[in-house]
């Protein structure tokens, strides 16, 4: 089994180029994304508490080729330790005051439904192939070879609708979890 605890070392680190810069205090837009789970999330209706809605390229699976190049792009390789860091921290981000954790990339929800039951996730990944969301909040993509365009990873801490908070660029990514879980601890109830 491969270990996705760790990273390859000397993964190129992302700079902040400001293309999140924009985000905080901004709406979420009336759009509802499919999950892993077959149901539907509408991203204007989370509801009371924090949601952490951290978006990441995308998952690659064993034994299928990342695509070339990747662990050259700054920020693309991670997206799977990045996932057990949030599985690992879930139990902590809610007893700190998080509502709701979803992941989300633009792979569809029967890919993200193999990479919940492979990771053992506690909760469900949301499917954006057509970027809606990128396209109505202005979020940062890149792209890669056989991938016109992917989501560049960032998170953003949503409360009441709004974006409370950004983490952008996201690295490491394996060990981002803990740095969100510090943050909803600091900011509080």
């Amino acid at each position: 089994m491969t270990d996705f605890t760790t990273l390859p070392a000397g993964l190129p680190v992302p700079e902040d180029d400001g293309a999140a810069a924009h985000l905080p205090g901004a709406a979420l837009p009336a759009l509802t994304l499919s999950a892993s789970d077959g149901s539907r999330v509408d991203l204007r209706g989370l509801g009371e508490g924090r949601t952490i809605l951290y978006l990441y390229p995308l998952t690659g699976r064993p034994g299928v080729d990342l695509p070339r190049g990747w662990d050259e792009i700054p920020g693309a390789r991670g997206c799977s330790t990045e996932a057990c860091d949030f599985r690992d921290h879930f139990a902590e981000l809610r007893e700190a005051g998080a509502s709701r954790v979803f992941g989300l990339s633009s792979q569809d929800p029967a890919y993200q439904a193999e990479v919940v039951e492979r990771l053992r996730l506690p909760f469900v990944m949301l499917s954006d192939p057509g970027f809606a969301l990128g396209s109505a909040l202005g979020l940062p993509t890149f792209a890669a070879d056989g991938h016109e365009r992917l989501y560049r990873r960032l998170t953003l801490v949503v409360i009441g609708g709004r974006i409370e908070h950004v983490f952008y660029p996201v690295f490491p990514p394996s060990t981002h979890a803990q740095e969100v879980l510090d943050w909803v601890r600091r900011a509080g109830y």
